[in-house]
């Protein structure tokens, strides 16, 4: 199922997109709903993010070029950082490049979405406590990280975490790949296997140091090929069994006048 947020004359609703339409559901997606009878079309809709995240976690560099370069021994301890959930946006809103810089990075991901809580989980059951799955781009100002690694500010800003524009729940995420269109060009398309961390291990590891709950997000990390960019450029970062993520870049003046 495609699990989706939007709003139809500014009014709010959760609904599961089939095709051209949407029905509306009540209830809490990831424990107990129902269909109301109401049904849109989907081209009639402002999609929103598909959820308000619980927390988002993200992995670093975590993507090779080719499976031989996978290396033998992983990490012990993978490099992971978080952003916070004012940095969510959904599909079609501008991407907001903060003032007294230039240029900002996208990262196109795929995102895993927590159904259940989960702690010290094994790797052989991890996917039993995943709900579903959504592209996410994980912005990055890298001019603000610092030498000693410091991610977090880089991260943080509002607008840094598109996310969309469905989840959907019946994804085989080691069957995809991850792409991304800057301006029309191909600028990133790999498969799920290029991960150097892969996704059980991952949300395992991350189960054992804190405990996962429902709504909590997962960005997997992001393929070769993601670019710095200026205001104007448009990005859609892709996984085709979910959808496209397309939003443009603006400058912070540019945002501003339009308010």
């Amino acid at each position: 199922m495609k699990f989706a947020r939007f709003t139809v004359e500014s009014a709010h609703h959760t609904g599961i997109l089939e095709g051209d339409t949407i029905r509306e559901i009540k209830g809490d997606p990831f424990t107990n709903w129902t269909y109301t009878g109401n049904v849109f079309l989907s081209s009639q809709v402002k999609f929103l993010a598909p959820l308000e995240p619980n927390q988002i976690v993200g992995i670093g560099a975590n993507y090779v070029a080719k499976v031989e370069e996978i290396p033998e021994e992983l990490p012990a301890i993978p490099v992971f950082f978080f952003k916070p959930v004012s940095s969510v946006i959904g599909p079609e809103e501008d991407i907001i490049i903060p003032e007294g810089i230039e240029q900002v990075k996208f990262e196109s991901e795929l995102a895993i979405v927590i159904g259940r809580e989960a702690k010290n989980v094994p790797e052989s059951e991890v996917l039993d406590y995943v709900f579903g799955y959504t592209v996410g781009n994980d912005v990055t100002a890298p001019q603000f990280f610092r030498q000693d690694g410091h991610w977090t500010i880089g991260k943080a800003f509002d607008t840094f975490t598109p996310l969309g524009p469905v989840i959907e729940t019946e994804l085989d995420p080691f069957a995809v790949k991850v792409e991304a269109r800057l301006n029309g060009t191909e600028k990133q398309n790999s498969a799920t296997d290029l991960m150097i961390i892969p996704i059980r291990k991952m949300i395992s590891y991350l189960s054992s140091v804190m405990t996962l709950k429902p709504g909590d997000v997962i960005l997997t990390g992001s393929p070769l090929g993601a670019e710095m960019v200026h205001a104007g450029d448009v990005i859609e970062c892709d996984i085709k069994e979910i959808g496209t993520l397309k939003n443009t870049f603006v400058t912070a003046r540019e945002s501003a006048s339009v308010v």
